[in-house]
């Protein structure tokens, strides 16, 4: 999902938020005391999306940790976010409509959401002390990025034919894995190229 950066009202408190969340029929992200509205997704941001949530879901399966999709917030500080999939582990602090100790967050890039994910929610998400990979995941194109805490938060990426490690739940998936049923010039390309050596 990709927020709407034009605030919807004046400054409200962190109980208003959540108690109007409740009864409201689209979504806000809560950043600082202003609500945002989310605006609707792609059908590639939702294969995406839904491709690592069942994948993780699969994988975490009568495990502790536990994958939620973009119905659920994160509270980091003064923000609460609705990230695309993350996963939870062990949590101490149990809220029925968010969290806040996430070892995985994942958004899907979009033109729209960019520009807040790569900075506002990627500053607000690593200074949670729980979360040990942050994920950005283009739609448009081919590029899964992933950040870890044990490596600095640098930025790895990685492409078709690559394959991608989730440290904090001990998963490999492929890039293609990831792309499934994803219809964009690169995942075309790469399909058609595969086809073609066999």
């Amino acid at each position: 999902m990709s927020a709407n950066l034009q605030s919807t009202n004046a400054w409200i408190s962190e109980e208003d938020y959540l108690a109007g969340e409740l009864t409201s029929e689209i979504k806000h992200e809560y950043i600082d005391g202003y609500v945002y509205a989310m605006a609707g997704a792609s059908r590639n941001h939702e294969r995406i999306a839904g491709n690592i949530y069942r994948e993780f879901g699969n994988h975490l399966k009568n495990k502790p940790c536990e994958p939620f999709s973009s119905d659920l917030k994160i509270k980091a500080g003064s923000r609460f976010f609705y990230p695309d999939v993350m996963v939870v582990c062990d949590e101490q602090s149990r809220h029925d409509y968010y969290t806040d100790s996430p070892v995985i967050v994942v958004e899907v890039l979009s033109k729209a959401s960019r520009r807040v994910d790569e900075t506002t929610k990627r500053i607000a998400y690593q200074s949670i002390p729980s979360l040990k990979e942050y994920v950005l995941i283009e739609q448009d194109f081919v590029d899964v990025e992933v950040c870890r805490r044990s490596e600095g938060w640098v930025s790895n990426h990685y492409f078709m034919g690559d394959s991608v490690r989730f440290d904090a739940i001990g998963l490999t998936l492929t890039v293609e894995e990831i792309y499934a049923r994803v219809d964009n010039d690169e995942v075309r390309s790469y399909i058609q190229e595969q086809q073609a050596q066999q």
